[in-house]
Formats: C-alpha cells, sequence, structure tokens
C-alpha cells in the first residue's frame, strides 16, 4: 500500500490504498445537481498536488475512491522522476447521473465540482484527464480554483513523450531505429493515435486495437496499419505493445502470455503487481515505466506555468527518452525491473526535497 502521507518520502507500491494512504481525500456531494466526486491529494513534498480529473462510470463508490487514491499516488512518481514541483493528486467524477449532462446541466455540475476545489486553498489543481476538456477546467475555474490544461489539450504531448521513451525501450532491448519494428498500439484515443502517427512516420510497421472498432479502422486506413482485437492486443507477436486505453492491462496472471520484447505506452498502471513485471523481466521483455513515459502532458503544463518557449519545450520532452535511458540501464545492472528503479529515483527525489 502507499505510505505517502504527510511529509512521507516512501514511494507508493502497486497495491490498492486503503483510505488512509493518501494525504487527504475528500468526497463531494451536490444535491442540486447529482454531482458525487472524489479528490484524492497522495503528497504534497514537492509542491501543491496536480493530477487530471477523470469523468466515467464506476461500479461502487469505494471503487471511485480507491481509483482516485492509486492515480494519485502514480502522479506522485510521475512529477517525482520527471524532477517537476508538484505534488500527486487525482480526482474523479462519478459517472452514475451527471456524465451524460451537456449543456448547461454539465456546466453546472462542473461549476458545483469547482467550489470543492477552490476549498482546498490551493492544495489540489485539476486537469484534464478521460472525459473531461480544457472547457471544463475553465469552468470550474470560475469558482475560484486554479486548473491547468485550460487552454491547451496535453494529449498530443503526453504522445511526444511516449514515443521518445518508445524509442528508447527499442535501442535498449533491440538495439536499432524504429524502421521495420512491429508495434501494437492498443486504444486509439487522441494519445494513441497520435503515438501511432509518430511511429509510422519513422517507418515502424503498425498494428491498433480499440473496443471502438470503427475508429480503430480509421486510423488503421490513414496508416496503412492492421486492426487487431483490442482484448488480444497484449498478447500479439509483436515487437512492442504500446497501451494507451485501460490500466492493469498486464498481470501476473497473463505475463507469460506476452510476446512482444518492449511494453511502452500512454496508459497508467500498466502493470497490476510487482510480481507481473518480475514475471516480465524474467522473460527478457523490457517494460518502460509508465509514469516515466507518459509524463509529457504535465511536463507541457509546467512548461505553460513557466512559460518555456516551443524549443525548450520539445527538448523537455526528447529527455523522457534519455531519464528511460539511464532507468533501463541501471535496472540491468541491479538486477531489478524498470519500474523498481523508477520507484527508487521517485523515493530519493521526495527524500530530498523533504530534508
Amino acid at each position: 500500500m502507499s505510505t505517502a502521507s504527510a511529509g512521507s518520502t516512501v514511494a507508493p507500491d502497486f497495491l490498492a490504498p486503503d483510505f488512509f494512504d493518501s494525504e487527504q481525500v475528500i468526497t463531494c456531494h451536490d444535491r442540486a445537481t447529482g454531482l458525487r466526486a472524489v479528490i484524492a491529494i497522495d503528497n504534497t513534498t514537492l509542491g501543491p498536488g496536480f493530477g487530471g480529473t477523470r469523468w466515467r462510470p464506476y461500479a461502487t463508490p469505494e471503487a471511485a475512491v480507491i481509483e482516485a487514491q492509486r492515480l494519485a499516488a502514480a502522479m506522485t512518481l510521475k512529477h517525482a522522476c520527471a524532477d517537476l514541483p508538484y505534488g500527486g493528486a487525482k480526482s474523479v467524477i462519478l459517472a452514475d447521473g451527471p456524465a451524460a449532462l451537456q449543456g448547461d446541466e454539465r456546466r453546472a455540475a462542473l461549476l458545483a465540482f469547482g467550489e470543492f476545489v477552490a476549498r482546498t486553498n490551493g492544495a489540489y489543481i485539476p486537469g484534464v484527464d478521460m472525459g473531461t476538456t480544457p472547457t471544463d477546467m475553465r469552468v470550474i475555474e470560475e469558482r475560484g480554483g486554479r486548473a491547468f490544461c485550460d487552454e491547451v489539450d496535453p494529449g498530443p504531448y503526453t504522445a511526444r513523450g511516449v514515443y521518445a521513451a518508445m524509442r528508447a525501450g527499442v535501442r535498449h532491448a533491440l538495439q536499432r531505429d524504429m524502421d521495420g519494428v512491429r508495434v501494437v498500439v492498443q486504444g486509439t484515443g487522441q494519445v494513441g493515435a497520435s503515438l501511432a502517427r509518430f511511429a509510422a512516420a519513422d517507418g515502424a510497421i503498425l498494428s491498433v486495437a480499440d473496443i471502438d472498432g470503427a475508429r480503430a479502422q480509421a486510423l488503421a486506413d490513414e496508416l496503412g496499419a492492421n486492426v487487431v482485437d483490442p482484448h488480444e492486443a497484449p498478447f500479439t507477436d509483436t515487437d512492442v505493445f504500446a497501451p494507451c486505453a485501460v490500466a492493469r492491462v498486464l498481470t501476473a496472471d497473463n505475463a507469460s502470455r506476452v510476446r512482444a520484447q518492449v511494453v511502452a505506452g500512454a496508459a497508467n498502471d500498466t502493470l497490476d503487481s510487482a510480481e507481473a513485471g518480475e514475471a516480465l523481466r524474467a522473460a527478457g521483455i523490457t517494460v518502460v515505466p509508465d509514469f516515466v513515459a507518459n509524463a509529457g502532458g504535465v511536463i507541457q503544463v509546467h512548461a505553460g506555468v513557466v512559460g518555456w518557449d516551443e524549443s525548450t519545450l520539445a527538448e523537455a520532452l526528447e529527455q523522457i527518452g534519455g531519464r528511460v535511458d539511464g532507468i533501463l540501464a541501471e535496472a540491468q545492472e541491479r538486477g531489478v525491473t524498470p519500474e523498481q528503479t523508477a520507484r527508487d529515483l521517485a523515493a530519493q527525489r521526495l527524500t530530498k526535497a523533504a530534508n
């Protein structure tokens, strides 16, 4: 369980957190709009908690709380590894009523959520995530709180960073560039589609998968790619598997079915456990830590905050590849998983900041 509570410098592990693992968990209910939401602030050692607002269905309220905490802990790792001055946080809006809202009703729900954000007094800064948009962030800000991603969608920048991470993984495992490398992209939303385009432009042989078959086919037609079953995508015979959709797609139970040599994608929580990572390492599969690979979006947000120009931002996104190079080399030298190496790096930076 995560032990990254107030003042803690210990990097959280893979297990689902309990309700006391975060610095603060806030449940939000607005009766007028039907809004139900959760704000989880995992660790503010490095700065205010920053993490996106996810709007989706959950099986139970408890599942929403756990996901908010788990994703907030991942944001702590992401910001620490990227050396950014933010803590880890996340929020979720339960899509059991307001999810389908549009127009004035959606706006009312977001204004209610913005009130809860403002009450954190800057300890939590929301941003775009699954189911929310820059327009939504501007509505949230109307209640006096701060929000990021209110002008620029960070998705394309996330894809650029993931591609830099993918190239680093291919260099490490295959000792080659991307020309002719077989890549399976699972999830063809904005980030996954952009990632596929980057790989195709460098001569990769693409296969794509999505639960929305029409969307996958449209991207395949554009790029001259194949379409594969989204449920079988992790187990396709390929060089690189790029998960850009659901979390925890690789588990201790299915690791033996993975046939890729490199795993590098945009999805959060690619592995369900440390055991899954160990099984993949034992099979000779290079897994790029997702919270390192997908940091491009938060780097772009920070670039806007501090006023970087485009060339400085582009260099910072490419540095994700260099960061991955170092993590993979150290993991190989130590005989541990890249995930463990990256978590250790995050813990070191949290400890340094706390002292």
